[in-house]
Formats: C-alpha cells, sequence, structure tokens
C-alpha cells in the first residue's frame, strides 16, 4: 500500500512533538522533510535516525519553508501539515493556499490529538499571543503549590535549537544545569526563573518520556507553554491568558483561539497598564467563543531594581526577543519602567550590528527597543558588539527586561539594571480556586 506522504511545517517544536506522537511508527505516513520557520539557524539540519525511529533510518531532513513549492514538487507530497504557533490565521491560509496550489492536502492536527496522558494532576498554563504572560502566571502557580508542600515539576514547551540527540530529554535543577545544556538565552529566560525558586525544569524533543521521568518526581505538573501553542499534556485545569494590549488577536492567531476555546480559565492580563476599552473588548471575545470559561482579571506589575540608573538618562531597553519579534510586541516592560523614570530611549537602529541589526529591519513595527536574541554563540556575540556599540552612541544606561541576569552572559558597558514583573490577581484566594480542580485529588 502506498504510504501518504506529508511535509510538517514547523519552527523545531510543535512539529517534532506531532511527528513523535502521530507519524514515528505508523506504517501508513512517511513523513518526506519537516520545512523550518520564525527560528534562526534551525533548517538545514537533520531530525537524527534515533529519534525518528526504525522507518526512518536516515533521519528526515529540515528544509527552510520558503522551499515549500519545490519540496512539494520534488517529492510528490500528499499532505502539508501545520505545526507552529503565533501565526495570524490569514497567514495560515497563505500557507494552505500555497500548498493546494502545488498540489498537497493542508491539515491542522487537533489539539487534544496529541495531548499526552500522566499519573500527575497537571495545570496546562497557555496564551492567546506570545509575550501575554504565561511565565509570570506559571511562577505563581508553582510558587503557590510549592508553599503547600507539593512537588512540583515544571515540563516547559519544547526549544530544541541546538544538538537534537542530545536534547531528547533534558532536565534542569541547577544553574550548572544550564551550562552543562549550553542553553540559549531564550532557554534560560524560561528556565532560570523557575530554577530560583527550587524547581525542577523538564524541557527537550520526545515528550513522552519526558513526562515518564517528570512524573516520578512530582506531585503536580506545570504545563509552562510556549508562544500560544496548545498543551502537550492533558490538563486537569486549563489555563489560557490574554492580552489586552493586543485586543482582538485572541481571535485571530493560531493557535491561539484554539487555547481560548479549550480554556477552562481566562486570565485577563496587564489590566494596570491596558485601555479599559481594551479590557472589555477582551471579555467580550471570551464571552462570545468560550461560556463556560471563568474569566480572571490579573496585572502585571514592573518595578526597576535601581530606578535611579534610569532616571532622566538616555536609555537602550533591552526586551524579551520573541514577545517583541513574531509576538508583535513595540515595547515592553523594560522601555514603560525608562519612561517613568523621565528616560529618553534610544533606538539602537543607528548602531546595532549583524543579525540584531537585521531583525531589526525585519520587524518594521518594533519601537526604540532592543530584542534580547541569543539562539546561538554568534548572535550572543552580536548582542554584545551592538551593546559596546550603543556606549559609543550616546547611550548612558540600560534597562534589562528580560527575566534573566543578561549581564552574567554578556558585558554592558554602561549602568544598568533589571526591571523585573509578576502576576497579581484582585484576590489571593481566586488562585486556590483556580487550582481546586488539582488540589482536591490530592492526599492532604
Amino acid at each position: 500500500m502506498k504510504r501518504t506522504r506529508v511535509l510538517i511545517l514547523g519552527a523545531a517544536g510543535r512539529d517534532f512533538h506531532n511527528f513523535n506522537v502521530l507519524y514515528r511508527a505508523d506504517p501508513q505516513v512517511e513523513v518526506i522533510a519537516f520545512t523550518a520557520q520564525q527560528i534562526p539557524n534551525i533548517a538545514d539540519r537533520r531530525y537524527p535516525p534515533s529519534l525518528a525511529g526504525h522507518l526512518y533510518p536516515k533521519g528526515i531532513a529540515i528544509h527552510p519553508e520558503e522551499r515549500l513549492e519545490r519540496l512539494i514538487a520534488q517529492h510528490a507530497i500528499d499532505r502539508c501539515v501545520m505545526a507552529y504557533s503565533d501565526v495570524a490565521h490569514e497567514d495560515v491560509m497563505h500557507l494552505a493556499s500555497r500548498a493546494g496550489a502545488a498540489g498537497a492536502d493542508f491539515e491542522i492536527i487537533a489539539a487534544r490529538r496529541t495531548m499526552l496522558r500522566t499519573e500527575c494532576p497537571v495545570v496546562a498554563v497557555c496564551a492567546t499571543r506570545t509575550g501575554a504572560g504565561k511565565s509570570q502566571t506559571s511562577r505563581a502557580i508553582v510558587a503557590r503549590l510549592r508553599a503547600i508542600g507539593l512537588r512540583v515539576g515544571v515540563i516547559r514547551h519544547p526549544m530544541p535549537y541546538g544538538d537534537l540527540e542530545r536534547q531528547r530529554v533534558q532536565r534542569f535543577a541547577t544553574a550548572a544545569d544550564l551550562d552543562e545544556g549550553d542553553v540559549t538565552i531564550e532557554e534560560r529566560e524560561e528556565y532560570e526563573p523557575h530554577l530560583e525558586m527550587g524547581s525542577v525544569v523538564w524541557a527537550g524533543v520526545d515528550y513522552e518520556p519526558i513526562v515518564r521521568l517528570a512524573e516520578r518526581e512530582a506531585d503536580v505538573l506545570i504545563w509552562d507553554g510556549g508562544n500560544n501553542d496548545t498543551s502537550f499534556l492533558e490538563a486537569s485545569v486549563y489555563i489560557t491568558i490574554a492580552d489586552p494590549h493586543r485586543a482582538g488577536d485572541e481571535l485571530r492567531y493560531h493557535p491561539g483561539e484554539t487555547n481560548l476555546r479549550l480554556a477552562d480559565v481566562v486570565i485577563i492580563n496587564k489590566t494596570d497598564t491596558a485601555d479599559g476599552d481594551a479590557v472589555a473588548r477582551v471579555r467580550e471575545n471570551v464571552a462570545r467563543s468560550n461560556r463556560r470559561a471563568r474569566v480572571v482579571l490579573a496585572a502585571s506589575p514592573y518595578t526597576a531594581d535601581d530606578v535611579d540608573v534610569l532616571r532622566g538618562r538616555h536609555v537602550l531597553a533591552i526586551e524579551d526577543g520573541p514577545t517583541l519579534t513574531h509576538g508583535g510586541m513595540a515595547l515592553g516592560v523594560a522601555s514603560l519602567a525608562a519612561r517613568d523614570a523621565g528616560a529618553t530611549l534610544v533606538d539602537p537602529r543607528t548602531f546595532a550590528t549583524g543579525e540584531i541589526a537585521e531583525t531589526l529591519r525585519a520587524w518594521p513595527h518594533l519601537g526604540p527597543v532592543l530584542p534580547a536574541l541569543g539562539y546561538g554563540e554568534a548572535q550572543v556575540r552580536e548582542l554584545e558588539r551592538t551593546l559596546a556599540a550603543a556606549a559609543q552612541h550616546g547611550v548612558e544606561a540600560v534597562a534589562v527586561g528580560t527575566p534573566i541576569d543578561l549581564a552574567s552572559i554578556v558585558r554592558i558597558p554602561v549602568p544598568h539594571t533589571r526591571v523585573r514583573y509578576e502576576l497579581r490577581l484582585a484576590d489571593d484566594a481566586v488562585l486556590d480556586e483556580i487550582l481546586e480542580p488539582v488540589l482536591a485529588p490530592l492526599p492532604h
């Protein structure tokens, strides 16, 4: 029988998970290749045979998505499977049109088909857009669960941008584990805050063994989502974060709208800095899309460690990279804190170098901010060179809005301070009510 020839469109995460769960052992399907988008330097490598399984003794090629039509024609592809996140609905249909015109069907896999079951209760934290506030929500949940004596395992959405075989199953418990794992800045931003709280973080490529190992060490598992992707785990409570700074996007982005419709609880975050009409608009969209979901309002207050470093100076604001780029935000908390301090924001476009400069050109919506890109050693060095150039172009101080100590990774040649932010619910008791489906079955 002829095997269905499949091309998986991805970004080094959801694509591999879909393959592992649905196709790796399916003799009726032949995955010809993956395509890669969004993340630099993840194309033109291979999904290795050790991960691909016995049906793929040579592994599977990974190509840039720009080759889509050529790959469909060259390999007589039957079906293209969409498998990455934070994409406007219109852009998803452009991909579908490209695939269809080239002769292939186009498919989006239902979220529940790839959710893994676990013996532990699970809290899934997902979002409608990148940068809505998943990480701070996860930290708040972890803090509450640990405060009542529970062992918490954090299973993080994949970010396998390096050696895929080495990254098959990753366990991080200490800062030394991060160094040994040679993680990127983006990975540190997600893992380090959890480690500082005493949690173990699990990540990697192959989530079946990851989950089985994690559930041995934990009473409760937290799915700490990436971008606006859906959960890889079946959840006892499914939480979706919505961002009123991008009101309406909860119904315009894939698969963020799916998260909205899957949610048991929708947290509308950043109400302290968003326009009231925007918050109301998000509430209306939630009510129209998912009447069973509980809606909770939250603030996301930010504070500078040393505001005097910023006061009245010419400041470079460094923000979380993915939130600014495919997340679509023009500014972040570092920019807001600097402006609150009466600082003048300096636009890095005049002195950025290499891939940093290319990124600023590729995302013209960005305000006067510097994305903290670091998907590899080359980008880290470009970031450091850009910071060195900033000191020669009138920058007197730097506000760091990433959730890690960036100065421990790159040299910042002028005074600098971190800007931190945490989730604040209107009523602390609300969190226990949200977590009741997880807490009720546990022994006390």
